[in-house]
């Protein structure tokens, strides 16, 4: 009983230690893939690897590997004693093993294909899981509860469907097992028997042959079915190692260089790229950044402003030219000190199910309470944190949930100046927040850029008209490169945006102020 006991905790410790390291690799490798393998996996589909298919594994760890081993040997040492008791008897016995050989094959064949069958159904489940939990807003927003029950409903049940078609399966080798065993027994019976009757044989060997056999049927039940295990935990194995296998297409050059502090300048020469072999979104864009620059990148939807600016930490490669910092190609130095650099604000905030207080230190993991103190206050985020029931502990919820627009996009503005990088991409940052919590982030993004090189997709007026340089965008191209002054002398793109839309955001700021002006006079008459 102890023996027992050793055994199976050992054969579950080395199951799950191997299965928890499989695990973590999966992980880190799906960790150092680029962007653009996010953008064709969907995230149930990884969320089933990384805990379906991995458990999986485990059960061909912890039981094929025992059981194949331990079986194996009792099997080889159990068909040496029948055959050295009776050989005629013993060759009678393994005529029936051909044809079992040849149905276990066939079925474990069959089981590996229904249990990849299997992964796909549980992954789509997982995804139609995800998708249904994140977009609950959406859902109660158009009332699409039975929808969502309806679709889940359907990917539940086909699943099951899968599920029984792989126990069907699984569960024939053991009663085929058995008939096999049966008819090859009661042959072995009615021969021994005779011949024990006729005296060429004495019941000694008959008996010791019958019980050695008797102990050999159940390795070999055993081993038919561990078969099965088998295959599902190999169909498993190369969804999952055929994701850890795989090398990230972006990754640091061998014998890269560390990037020190930006102290010239970013330049794009001549870069191109395509999303997967299509067609160019960016076609031959070069332009300079000198240290401490303002540049608005501005232009319709689709012209490829955010394209542009995920090169340069190397969220997704060019596929032409080159992006230089101070001379250096961003290929050439290592992407931690590359990304070091850089801090990034986009419009839609990323937020963690944790306290505030890690969201604002995941910009610097090492920071002090102060310094994430000041970053808050420097983001204007400071009282309003304060405000809350647990301060800097209090949790957010997914996505920030708790919180309002403007308040989430503080929050990642304050993790960005804590990261304090010396370059600094805005990609429409204040775009979807009301005129209130927008003037409250602005203030907070002034305070963020001062000191630093700063790209931005711009929004607002106000930034357009503060940036040193205005690059003006259409169909993947620049058109347009200059001040404020100098494009809306032009007559050129800009000056068409310009008139389309920022000459609208002008005139509603002008009601404003004279609505403001207006109400102050007559406050000022009572």
């Amino acid at each position: 009983g102890f023996l027992s006991y050793t055994h199976n905790y050992q054969m579950s410790y080395i199951g799950n230690a191997t299965v928890t390291r499989l695990r973590d690799e999966l992980f880190a490798s799906i960790q150092r893939q680029p962007l653009s393998f996010f953008d064709g996996e969907a995230t149930g589909v990884l969320m089933s690897r990384l805990t379906y298919d991995v458990n999986l594994l485990q059960d061909a760890v912890t039981r094929v590997v025992t059981s194949f081993f331990k079986d194996t040997f009792t099997v080889i040492g159990l068909s040496a004693v029948i055959f050295y008791r009776e050989w005629r008897l013993a060759l009678m016995a393994m005529v029936v093993f051909p044809l079992a050989v040849l149905i276990i094959v066939y079925l474990g064949k069959r089981v590996r294909r229904i249990s990849h069958a299997t992964q796909v159904a549980n992954a789509y489940l997982y995804t139609v899981l995800q998708e249904s939990l994140i977009g609950q807003r959406i859902v109660k927003a158009f009332a699409r509860e039975d929808y969502e029950e309806e679709r889940f409903s359907r990917a539940n049940w086909d699943y099951f469907r899968i599920r029984m078609k792989l126990n069907a399966t699984r569960e024939l080798s053991p009663p085929i097992m058995e008939a096999l065993g049966s008819l090859g027994m009661a042959g072995i019976i009615f021969y021994g028997g005779y011949a024990v009757i006729q005296g060429t044989s004495t019941p000694g060997t008959f008996f010791s042959f019958l019980a050695a056999l008797l102990m050999l049927y159940q390795p070999v039940k055993s081993l038919s079915s561990v078969q099965n295990v088998f295959q599902e935990g190999l169909a498993a194995a190369v969804r999952v190692f055929g994701l850890m296998d795989r090398e990230p297409e972006i990754a640091d050059a061998p014998g890269a260089s560390t990037l020190l502090p930006l102290a010239q300048e970013i330049g794009y020469a001549g870069v191109s790229f395509a999303y997967d072999g299509r067609e160019n979104v960016l076609h031959d864009i070069s332009f300079t950044v000198r240290r401490g620059e303002v540049v608005a990148l501005v232009g319709p939807s689709g012209a490829g402003k955010s394209t542009l600016l995920n090169l340069l930490p190397r969220f997704y490669e060019a596929t032409g030219g080159a992006i230089m910092i101070d001379g250096h190609n961003i290929r050439a130095v290592t992407l931690a000190s590359l990304r070091g650099q850089i801090g990034v604000v986009t419009q839609q905030t990323i937020l963690f199910n944790d306290t505030v207080r890690h969201n604002i230190a995941y910009g610097r993991l090492t920071a002090t309470e102060a310094e994430i103190v000041q970053a808050l206050k420097d983001a204007h985020a400071h009282d309003f944190v304060m405000a809350m029931p647990q301060g800097l502990d209090t949790l957010i919820g997914e996505q920030g949930v708790r919180l309002s627009g403007g308040e989430r996009q503080r929050l990642a503005i304050a993790r960005a100046l804590l990261k304090d990088p010396p370059i600094l991409i805005l990609d429409e940052a204040t775009s979807s927040l009301d005129s209130e919590s927008e003037r409250e982030v602005q203030q907070a993004l002034d305070r963020l850029i001062i000191g630093r090189t700063t790209l931005v997709i711009a929004h607002r007026l106000s930034t357009v008209r503060n940036a040193d340089r205005i690059i003006a965008m259409e169909d993947g191209r620049i058109k347009e490169i200059g001040a404020h002054a100098e494009l809306l002398a032009a007559d050129g793109l800009y000056r068409r945006l310009y008139e389309m839309q920022f000459a609208r955001e002008e005139t509603a700021g002008s009601e404003t102020d004279e609505t403001g002006r207006q109400e102050a006079l007559k406050s000022s008459l009572k």
